[in-house]
């Protein structure tokens, strides 16, 4: 059974870091790619971060240069760097995971960690 981690969260200061983290674990079929996804009160959850197979990061706008994911494969651990919060970066921060098996793809969640930025 595929289950997702998270750990980091907190409340903090504008101006201020956080490194999120993401225990993977029961993960037996081809990762496609993993990422970080968020969700503010009464907003959709959006997409913040991901990382493919391959290596290759994508980020969204509001958080390019400020935010960095990578992954440790050998803790089974994906990580997000928050530098420069924002309050606007205030929200229930999700790990997800996207395995792909024979004729299938499907993604998994985690339970979610709040960040929360006072300005």
């Amino acid at each position: 059974q595929v289950q997702l981690v998270e750990s980091g969260g907190g409340l903090v200061q504008a101006g201020a870091s956080l490194r999120l983290s993401c225990l993977a674990s029961g993960i037996f079929f081809r990762v496609n790619d993993m990422g970080w996804y968020r969700q503010a009160p009464e907003r959709e959850r959006e997409l913040v971060a991901t990382i493919t197979r391959g290596g290759s990061t994508h980020y969204a706008d509001s958080v390019k240069g400020r935010f960095t994911i990578s992954e440790d494969s050998a803790k089974n651990t994906l990580y997000l760097q928050m530098n420069s919060l924002k309050f606007e970066d205030t929200a229930v921060y999700y790990c997800a995971v996207q395995l792909q098996g024979t004729d299938w793809v499907q993604r998994y969640w985690g339970q979610g960690t709040q960040v929360t930025v006072s300005s």
